[in-house]
């Protein structure tokens, strides 16, 4: 969780268009283009019908939430509460039903974690006449083998089809950065019978980790002097959206966010494709831009005073837009590192200019084709020294076994939509109770063989399942939650520190299969200083294995028996509340493991209580774990695409001895930022109140760090955990990087804009005989930058940005 923008209101909701309105080129394409082979609408009348079922359609559902309502419903899909699809029927109310229906955290609710909904959406065209409220802890999904259609009506009274987070007051209903597991997937939104004067925009999507945009088609007006917008996100700690396609519209995806990851976006006939309101770091992995009049607009604010801090952009291409990138910096503009840009494997096909400034052009295109192998302009350190750039970079050398082609690969979460409902397995049929008391453990490690063994795909009814010793996932397994079940673990057996064991293994040594995981949650509760919440061991040469929506979240929720009840904030560093020891570490991918993808993967401490009844509880709580994702991969082939990991102890990411790994917007937090909506109610991370080292004593055969040599007997805020961790590894490629330190014991100014910085000495430590790169770092609260064997490469006064500290090229070699 983070701190809310600090840019005022004004600015950003002054930014909701381009600078200059240009007219919207005819449509080179008729109807619907996806690139993206899930979107199955491609004719110009988007006009509803039967298509092929799904089987979340009819497999049967009994998922449960325990701490939820009496007789509280997980699933329900829209046409039971009426809704019609039928494309006449307004089918508002009923939609709003399906999405409210039990006593779920909507208006004058802060968080919650009891009830969950998954709200599904048979294939039709579903007529609305008013936005569709997204309730806390929603997933919507459509029929991905036929896209349901949601239609504005003529007459639609609202800004946004789909409205995460409704302004009821001057604030938003959440605030943005505390909204958590959400998923909108598998629709077409349609604003085309809305004229094209009015205002509107597809989604609202203010959020923060663990929630995901996936195969949406975005259709818009195209008309002269269109005011549609497909997404508009104006604040928020996220995230993750992929697989879209925006048609039309004055702005594709208005965004305005800390950081985020977009992957697979497709813009057609748009006045501006991407516009930024602000940002700390984005990165933009396979996105097209097609016969729009502006690609990707970062201008927003003045000379003096630039909003957007950094965009990474690679994989991708302008075809037929006059601007690919409009950008406000200047050799004078301020901050000094505002508008870092970074452009590798950048296709150009009719582009008269690929960057330009207020000045005029800073990097032309042509009328021709060509290929930007790496470009950026922004602050560099390298090892010739550190420089201001605004020039061709060298493009990284990509290992082969990174690529699909010449590009990084990338693949998709799995919705098995060929599949037959007869394909999956439910764990409550076999047997397991996922009311959080029984112990589940026997019952689901049976499910969990018996469809390694016969090919099927476990389904994980919406529960929580406890577990009192490690669940060992075979090879071969493919498993997939319904409403972000929880399995957690509970008792001894987990809890000793000295002995540490996984609540989820993933294989043995020496195993070679493809494992698949999706919308799942994994949790302890009570003292559970021993635990490994995922281990993953299993090697996948021939296709890679993968995570997608995989959340780890340690205390702070109903049941965890880590609350306000039980680890309220601690201002005294001797006293270390053992049962507040949750986790030994979060994820380890050991040696023996490769060719592993994990996408939109939160790992998350939780630094407060998510079922307080209002932001007014308070709700600060200090739990503790050790380690967050450890990476020793000797063979490596990893991906992580939009993965945070936060609020442990001794480090966030660790990677040892290991190799090829690409990384785009990795997050972190130190030990722990707690949580209200703005900067003077805040309290502290209780790091260094003990430091790092409290209460785990570092484990050498992990490679812990015990930042002797780091800290070089410095008495200053130094045994604080790492950001990120890079110990004689070599070909890591950082394709944005987010590391924040917020607090230090009670006292903010560390962290505030143009103060000291100096909440941490260090974020960033390589260390022996390590080779990385890493574009458009980001940090916050550390004097340095980035540390190699304990020297400081690069410090935050010489890379000031918009609030965060950025170098826009960073590598070792």
């Amino acid at each position: 969780m983070h701190i809310s923008c600090l840019l005022p209101l004004t600015i950003i909701l002054g930014s909701l268009s381009p600078a200059v309105a240009i007219p919207v080129a005819e449509p080179a394409v008729d109807g619907i283009y996806a690139q993206n082979e899930d979107i199955h609408y491609r004719d110009s009348s988007i006009v509803a019908r039967d298509g092929p079922g799904f089987w979340m359609e009819s497999v049967k559902h009994q998922g449960i939430s325990p701490l939820g309502p009496s007789g509280y419903t997980v699933f329900r899909n829209v046409k039971d509460f009426g809704a019609k699809g039928d494309g006449i029927t307004d089918d508002t109310k009923a939609i709003n039903d399906a999405i409210s229906s039990g006593t779920r955290c909507g208006k004058d609710c802060f968080s919650s974690t009891v009830t969950p909904a998954v709200v599904y959406f048979p294939s039709g065209s579903y007529v609305i006449s008013a936005p569709l409220f997204d309730y806390y802890n929603t997933i919507m999904i459509g029929n991905p083998n036929s896209l349901p259609i949601l239609k504005a009506s003529s007459g639609f009274n609202g800004g946004s089809l789909i409205d995460a987070d409704p302004y009821f007051s001057a604030n938003p209903n959440w605030p943005a950065t505390t909204v958590f597991w959400r998923q909108i997937r598998n629709f077409v939104l349609d604003t085309t019978a809305v004229a094209a004067g009015t205002q509107i925009s597809g989604i609202h999507w203010p959020t923060a980790q663990a929630t995901s945009l996936q195969n949406i088609v975005f259709q818009l007006s195209a008309d002269k002097g269109t005011e549609h917008q497909g997404i508009f996100c104006e604040s928020g700690s996220a995230g993750f959206a992929g697989d879209l396609v925006f048609n039309g519209g004055k702005i594709g995806a208005a965004l305005g966010n800390q950081q985020f990851t977009m992957r697979n976006l497709t813009f057609n006939n748009a006045v501006t494709a991407i516009s930024h309101f602000w940002n700390w770091g984005w990165t933009y992995q396979g996105i097209n831009i097609n016969n729009c009049q502006l690609g990707i607009d970062i201008s927003t604010g003045s000379s003096d005073q630039q909003s957007v801090g950094s965009i990474t952009l690679f994989d991708s291409s302008f075809t037929n837009t006059p601007v690919a990138i409009k950008s406000a910096r200047t050799d004078s503009s301020a901050p000094h590192t505002a508008g870092s840009i970074i452009l590798e494997n950048v296709a150009l096909d009719n582009v008269g200019t690929v960057v330009q400034g207020p000045n005029g052009t800073i990097l032309a295109g042509s009328s021709g084709s060509s290929v930007i192998a790496a470009w950026g302009q922004g602050n560099q350190y390298t090892p010739t020294g550190p420089s201001e750039f605004v020039s061709d970079i060298m493009p990284a050398t990509r290992p082969a076994g990174l690529l699909d082609g010449s590009k990084f690969y990338q693949r998709s979460k799995p919705q098995y939509e060929s599949l037959p409902a007869s394909s999956f397995v439910s764990a409550r049929d076999g047997g397991a109770k996922g009311d959080g008391t029984t112990d589940d453990t026997a019952a689901l490690q049976s499910v969990i063989n018996n469809a390694a063994g016969s090919g099927k795909v476990v389904y994980i009814d919406a529960g929580v399942y406890k577990v009192t010793g490690t669940l060992k996932v075979p090879a071969n397994s493919k498993i997939v939650g319904e409403g972000y079940p929880v399995i957690m673990s509970s008792g001894d057996f987990f809890n000793n520190i000295d002995a540490p064991k996984p609540v989820v293994q993933v294989g043995q040594a020496g195993e070679q299969s493809q494992v698949e995981l999706s919308d799942l949650i994994l949790s302890t509760q009570g003292p559970q200083a021993g635990a490994i919440l995922i281990e993953w061991n299993i090697a996948s040469p021939s296709a890679p294995g993968g995570l997608w929506d995989v959340h780890a979240r340690v205390g702070g929720f109903a049941g965890s028996q880590q609350t306000t009840k039980e680890c309220a904030k601690s201002t005294n560093s001797a006293d270390v509340n053992k049962n507040c020891i949750a986790a030994y570490m979060l994820m380890h991918v050991t040696s023996s493991a490769s060719d592993l993808y994990m996408e939109n993967c939160w790992l998350w401490v939780s630094d407060h209580d998510v079922d307080v009844q209002t932001e007014a509880d308070g709700g600060q709580i200090t739990i503790y774990s050790g380690r967050g994702l450890n990476i020793e991969s000797t063979a490596g082939n990893i991906w992580l695409s939009g993965t945070s990991v936060e609020h442990n102890s001794l480090y966030q990411y660790q990677f040892v001895s290991t190799k090829n790994v690409y990384m785009g917007q990795i997050q972190t937090e130190t030990a722990q930022v707690p949580f209200p909506r703005i900067l003077s109610t805040i309290e502290k991370y209780y790091q260094p109140n003990p430091n790092a080292l409290t209460p785990f004593t570092p484990n050498p055969a992990i490679h812990d760090p015990d930042f002797a040599s780091t800290c070089n007997g410095s008495s200053g805020n130094c045994a604080l955990g790492w950001g990120l961790r890079v110990i004689d590894s070599k070909d890591l490629h950082v394709y944005g990087a987010g590391f924040y330190s917020f607090f230090n014991n009670y006292d903010a100014t560390c962290s505030a804009y143009g103060g000291p910085q100096n909440c941490q000495n260090s974020i960033f430590s390589i260390e022996g005989q390590s080779a990385l790169s890493v574009y458009n770092l980001n940090v916050l609260g550390s004097e340095s930058l980035v540390d190699q064997d304990g020297k400081s490469l690069a410090s935050y006064s010489d890379n000031i940005g918009v609030f965060t500290n950025n170098i826009a090229y960073f590598s070792t070699q």
